[in-house]
């Protein structure tokens, strides 16, 4: 699969003068629910209602959906708001249900994308279709797992693709409920410039409060639209009522999000400044959550000491650290006197925190 401009065709069609949103309830509760928050979303930003029909859940016994009756709801609403309609599939049959009953798009979700089988199961039945389809990151943050997804569709003769970010499981607790890990869509955003990139905030975080602030670094990293998830009532929600935001939040952040547009030269070279100077925010975030936690080992080593009764600083140990620092530096790039200096900082911050406990 190759990079080309006609991958965007399905999102320039659409002749939008803001990012692509998707948003409507994590999942279809009541008919009476769906049609609510579809005329709550029309006339805004949005263009496509979305609705989970059904509902993978990590644990069984968990809401997992109302099934193929869903989609009743979700063409109603199209027939009474002119939305489009969006919902996720994860097998053969889904597919052929959503088809039926004219979804507009379709996505698989990140429990399905890890699966090659289930991937080609569904690219099989969508053979040739002109439905938009998108893939979200697998669970795991593997690229070529992801990107491969996408060229088994492409395969299948399927022209409008897209891909959904939408954060990636750790055994780690972050304040994230899916971590981000922005250098992989940004690697596939360099490898393929053009195929359409969401972004998922609903699921990055897994709290209403964090999503605005998700949802504007992507917008800085040049990403093409969000998917919200959006409910009339969240507190009350069948299904990640944490994450969802009520119409007229979503209607508010929407206006609230800085989006960058190129009109000329002068613009798209602000604009692609713009994005690389937000790919170094990303990582120097990612520096500072780095070191907070090598410093949580380093007072961990501190209460050894202190139990043990052994100096803070240990020469030799700190001289093979600094020695192969310096050589993986070098073959990164940078200088050795660069080295020395950070690992000179971070150093002297490890002491600092140990002779805290010591003292303690």
């Amino acid at each position: 699969m190759e990079n080309s401009k006609e991958m965007r065709g399905w999102l320039d069609d659409l002749g939008l003068d803001h990012p692509l949103v998707i948003a409507g309830p994590c999942s279809a509760e009541t008919e009476d629910q769906v049609l609510r928050i579809a005329h709550e979303l029309k006339d805004t930003d949005v263009t496509y209602l979305r609705a989970g029909i059904w509902k993978p859940r990590t644990r069984p016994g968990n809401f997992e959906g109302v099934g193929a009756l869903g989609l009743k709801w979700l063409q109603k609403a199209k027939e009474e708001t002119g939305m489009l309609t969006a919902t996720e599939v994860a097998n053969a049959a889904h597919v052929q249900l959503a088809l039926e009953h004219d979804i507009d798009l379709l996505w698989i979700g990140a429990r399905s994308t890890v699966s090659p089988f289930i991937v080609q199961e569904i690219a099989d039945a969508l053979k040739g279709t002109d439905k938009v389809v998108l893939v979200k990151n697998p669970v795991n943050p593997d690229l070529s797992l992801w990107l491969g997804g996408i060229e088994r569709l492409y395969t299948a003769d399927i022209k409008k693709l897209g891909v959904i970010h939408r954060g990636f499981s750790t055994y780690e607790k972050t304040k994230y409920r899916n971590i981000p890990e922005w250098q992989l869509a940004i690697e596939l955003q360099n490898r393929f410039p053009d195929l359409p990139l969401i972004c998922d905030p609903s699921h990055i975080t897994g709290k209403r409060d964090m999503i605005f602030d998700v949802s504007q670094t992507a917008l800085d990293l040049n990403f093409d639209g969000l998917m919200i998830e959006t409910h009339d009532d969240p507190d009350n929600a069948w299904s990640d009522a944490a994450q969802q935001v009520t119409p007229a939040t979503l209607i508010s952040i929407m206006q609230d999000l800085k989006i960058r547009k190129e009109s000329d030269a002068e613009a798209e070279y602000n604009n692609k400044l713009g994005m690389l100077r937000a790919q170094i925010d990303v990582i120097d975030n990612g520096l500072i959550d780095t070191m907070g936690k090598r410093m949580k080992i380093s007072d961990e080593i501190g209460q050894l000491k202190k139990q043990k009764n052994v100096a803070v600083l240990q020469s030799k140990r700190w001289n093979e650290i600094l020695g192969r620092m310096i050589l993986e530096g070098q073959e990164r790039g940078l200088s050795e006197e660069f080295i020395l200096k950070m690992f000179k900082a971070i150093h002297q911050e490890s002491i600092n925190h140990q002779e805290k406990i010591l003292k303690a």
